[in-house]
């Protein structure tokens, strides 16, 4: 484990994810460098279901800094094939979810790699939402200014 690169200061002392980051809690660690720690869940939705986190305590996507951001999608991205190997899957489905409202159990900032299978029943992340909101060209434009203006 590669503890020590970590800034205690960076941590949480209630999170869950923060203690299996300083060693406290044992995970099944399948990746770690530096800045990010990969490790099976302990209550997988599929075998070899993944979580990439960033060590440094961050609750939301948006709280990341944007190097920390790139150094945790590329390791969910260099994981995607080991992990569909491992369990021989058909594809996986990689996602993040933000926030309580969106299915976030932990406040730390975690990605998802569930592999899928062709028989596993599950349903695409379109799925999750009920019926599709009914909006016009100005509120689509309205929005799509509104976004474009607050990432600027």
């Amino acid at each position: 484990m590669i503890w020590a690169a970590v800034d205690p200061a960076s941590m949480s002392d209630d999170c869950i994810f923060c203690s299996i980051v300083a060693g406290e809690i044992p995970s099944r660690t399948v990746y770690e460098d530096d800045d990010v720690l990969a490790f099976l869940d302990a209550n997988p939705l599929a075998p070899g279901h993944t979580l990439v986190i960033p060590k440094a305590h961050h609750e939301h996507v948006q709280d990341m800094p944007n190097d920390l951001a790139a150094d945790v999608f590329a390791a969910m991205q260099r994981l995607v094939e080991p992990i569909e190997s491992a369990v021989d899957a058909d594809g996986s489905t990689v996602a993040f979810n933000n926030g309580e409202v969106a299915g976030q159990e932990v406040p730390h900032t975690h990605g998802h790699v569930v592999p899928r299978f062709d028989d596993d029943g599950g349903r695409p992340i379109h799925s999750v939402f009920g019926e599709r909101p009914d909006l016009d060209d100005a509120e689509l434009d309205d929005i799509a200014e509104t976004i474009a203006d607050g990432a600027e």
